[in-house]
């Protein structure tokens, strides 16, 4: 299940290819799109035969991987891209309201 967050491309071909079987990155990466759509799409952690059956799977984002916004929107700064800020949000106060909204 690691291997569809881990930050490598694939040449376009073999990811085509590998993605009728197996989750990619740039599969799964269009899962953490801000664009409602796009989160509610690529679920899948290993087989990608699951969004293909519940029509939850989606090739590419709209306006590409490049132009694609990823994250929750209310952490849109520059913040959560510390390691201490990300090992300390499990832990802090509301992170559960901010979650859930």
């Amino acid at each position: 299940p690691l291997f569809n967050h881990a930050n490598i491309k694939l040449p376009p071909r073999l990811d085509h290819f590998v993605r009728l079987f197996v989750v990619t990155p740039d599969m799964h990466h269009i899962h953490h799109s801000t664009t409602p759509q796009e989160t509610n799409s690529n679920y899948g952690s290993f087989l990608s035969l699951w969004d293909r059956l519940c029509r939850t799977y989606k090739p590419a984002p709209q306006h590409g991987h490049d132009e694609m916004t990823i994250g929750l929107k209310e952490f849109q700064t520059k913040t959560p891209n510390s390691l201490l800020w990300s090992l300390r949000f499990p832990f802090m106060p509301n992170h559960k309201n901010k979650m859930n909204n």
